[in-house]
């Protein structure tokens, strides 16, 4: 497993390997809207990569999710736009940033915004070309993180990743992070992105972690778990960053859905919201 720390880059000039995201069959997947896709790790596992639910709206699972931001959002790993696009409508700030051209362009297009060029700032659009190891627009002052659809394992390091989010949120801020349903996962491993035709991307690190391991990361890293729950067969954790006192503040107002740290948050109507299930084949963790 690998532990070492992601350097920095400047986003223009970067070879095809250093943007595994750009190439194809992710490109070509991301282009027509529609799968079969997969992480291919070195044993030839392959883990499905759901991207008709990338390429769709926000289904309830995501929006229920939302509800939770706090302040300006960035949302790392942005894809093809789904939360960006639906954070513009709730009327949030909201800045999404991605490496993969492909993904970009397919948020220009369901935004209808102009495209963008890797060195733009925030203010001139939505979504960014950059690597969130790279400098970004309001470091220090964002309100919510997101790392949906299994990009906590960004890097293949979630340390590295960790610390790295907390450069970017405001002291208080918060970090929702999506996690492997059902168990205590905590893969570290080389993988290409790869089709039913068997064409390969380039390699690159990648993470996979359940809520039992992305806990342990965060307590070591200086977070605080504020809340955890599972909504529509997927599983979400709430951090922010201890502070002086060793505590987290946690969540102001009352939220939906079960949540596994705090009793007081209000239950869903049976039937709204399932719990994990125990078959974790089940499920992809993206």
């Amino acid at each position: 497993m690998s532990t070492a720390s992601i350097p920095v880059q400047t986003g223009r000039g970067r070879a095809a390997e250093d943007r595994p995201w750009s190439a194809d069959p992710y490109a070509h997947a991301l282009s027509n809207g529609r799968g079969p896709l997969f992480l291919r790790r070195t044993d030839g596992w392959l883990l499905p990569l759901d991207v008709e639910r990338w390429c769709a709206d926000a289904d309830a699972a995501d929006l229920e999710v939302l509800r939770r931001c706090e302040g300006a959002v960035l949302d790392v790993g942005c894809g093809p736009g789904r939360l960006v696009a639906a954070l513009g409508r709730q009327g949030r700030r909201v800045l999404g940033i991605d490496v993969s051209e492909a993904a970009v362009a397919r948020t220009v297009r369901r935004l209808g915004s102009s495209p963008p060029a890797a060195g733009r700032e925030a203010g001139d659009g939505p979504v960014l070309l950059r690597s969130v190891f790279e400098p970004l627009p309001d470091e220090g002052r964002w309100g919510t993180a997101l790392l949906f659809d299994g990009n906590i394992g960004i890097g293949g390091d979630p340390r590295a990743l960790l610390d790295r989010m907390a450069q970017l949120l405001s002291p208080h801020g918060l970090l929702i992070a999506e996690t492997v349903p059902d168990l205590d996962l905590d893969e570290r491993v080389q993988v290409q992105v790869t089709d039913a035709r068997g064409a390969l991307g380039h390699p690159f690190r990648w993470a996979r972690l359940g809520t039992p391991a992305l806990l342990r990361h965060a307590e070591r890293a200086g977070w605080c778990a504020v809340d955890e729950w599972a909504v529509g067969g997927r599983s979400f954790v709430a951090l922010r960053r201890r502070d002086l006192t060793g505590h987290a503040r946690r969540f102001e107002s009352p939220r939906h859905g079960t949540s596994r740290l705090d009793p007081q948050r209000p239950v869903r109507p049976a039937g709204t919201e399932r719990a994990v299930s125990a078959n974790p084949e089940g499920h992809s963790a993206f």
